[in-house]
């Protein structure tokens, strides 16, 4: 009876340590679609190596990347997915851009990371990963009272980022004098922004203050004259700032409009978003100083090096949000006993990334961000 009793003890720890060994080997995997084929390959590829590299930073047998090619075509990502899920998988990591998520909803099991940086009308599934206007936003916010700003105007451009700008005005609730909607054709920009700065009045008020002075008796008046010809306008501008809602050469176009009406970024403090450190931003001395919020750059630039270190290549931006996305995902298992549904980031949590600080509540991302001013020739940090 004794042995009989031994044998079924020796069983159960068998039995239990079975168990116990196939949940260590159960692999967590995690898909990722992107396009690995056609115009956007190297976007793509650039997003598989830095996700292998962060697989190599978490350094956990049991978590896999399992990549698939959208090919950038709505259709191709929808049949992908659908090929991951079919092989268990419940969490996607992308697609990269907005026109691949009108499908995704019919895979309602799989919660899908895009790393696109729209927040409206995606899918309920779909929880965008990317640098969104309401992080932004909120950055901008915080360097506002910093700065003791309290006349701000915001100037959108009229695309596609309108509707996403706005939702963040609203959402964030940020302090603005004026909000202006502008054209992106440099002819119509100049004239719009010309009567959003009262060009004309300010400039007619330099011509009558000359004409005053020349009939007047005032000492010094020849001066007082010469001095004032130097000039372009004379009065106020009624805001203490602006934030522009641009990039590129688009954000130049604007800040050079600005410039050409008499309001310097030594007049107002010029503000815009998201610049990724575009170093041509540096080249434009006469846009300087110019505040955006950002990533971190010091973890950018180390990412930059180590990704150059291993691939021989500079990586795409896109791809640092994919290393941190996989990060925050094992994160979430592993808070979540490693049980994988989509209730995991639905719960209030945060990560520390490489970016940043990742917020999560009720299936939403957000990001904290640093803030930045590109000013003689370099970057500098402002918190």
């Amino acid at each position: 009876m004794k042995k009989f009793i031994q044998i079924i003890i020796f069983t159960f720890i068998y039995l239990i340590l079975n168990i116990f060994q196939s949940f260590a080997d159960e692999k967590i995997k995690i898909g990722l679609i992107v396009p690995l084929s056609g115009e956007y390959k190297e976007i793509g590829n650039s997003i598989v190596k830095s996700a292998r590299l962060a697989i190599n930073k978490i350094d956990d047998s049991r978590i896999e990347i399992i990549p698939r090619d959208t090919k950038s075509n709505p259709e191709t990502t929808l049949k992908v997915s659908k090929e991951l899920y079919d092989k268990g998988i419940k969490i996607i990591i992308g697609p990269v851009f907005n026109k691949n998520l009108v499908y995704l909803d019919e895979l309602n099991e799989v919660t899908f990371l895009s790393l696109s940086n729209t927040n409206i009308n995606n899918p309920e599934n779909v929880i965008s990963g990317g640098i969104n206007a309401i992080s932004q936003i909120n950055a901008i916010k915080k360097f506002q009272k910093i700065s003791k700003l309290e006349r701000s105007i915001l100037l959108i451009p009229n695309s596609e980022f309108k509707k996403e700008i706005e939702n963040a005005v609203k959402k964030t609730k940020i302090k603005l004098k004026d909000k202006f909607i502008y054209d992106s054709d440099p002819t119509i920009l100049t004239s719009q922004i010309e009567k959003l700065t009262r060009y004309s009045q300010r400039k007619q008020n330099l011509k009558d203050e000359i004409e005053r002075l020349k009939n007047s008796n005032e000492t010094n008046k020849e001066k007082k004259i010469f001095n004032l010809e130097k000039r372009d306008t004379l009065g106020g501008i009624n805001f203490d700032s602006v934030i522009i809602a641009d990039f590129d050469e688009s954000l130049k176009s604007v800040a050079t409009s600005l410039l050409y009406t008499d309001v310097s970024s030594n007049r107002v403090n010029y503000i815009t978003l998201n610049q990724w450190f575009d170093k041509s931003i540096l080249k434009e001395e006469n846009l300087q100083p110019i505040y955006f919020p950002s990533i971190n750059k010091k973890n950018y630039d180390n990412f930059v090096l180590e990704y150059f270190n291993i691939y021989n290549e500079y990586p795409n931006q896109i791809s640092f949000l994919s290393f941190d996305l996989v990060g925050l995902v094992y994160f979430l298992i592993y808070k979540n006993d490693f049980i994988i549904n989509n209730k995991i980031f639905y719960k209030k949590n945060k990560f520390k990334g490489k970016i940043g600080i990742f917020e999560i509540n009720k299936n939403k991302i957000s990001h904290i961000l640093n803030f930045y001013v590109a000013e003689n020739n370099s970057f500098k940090k402002i918190f």
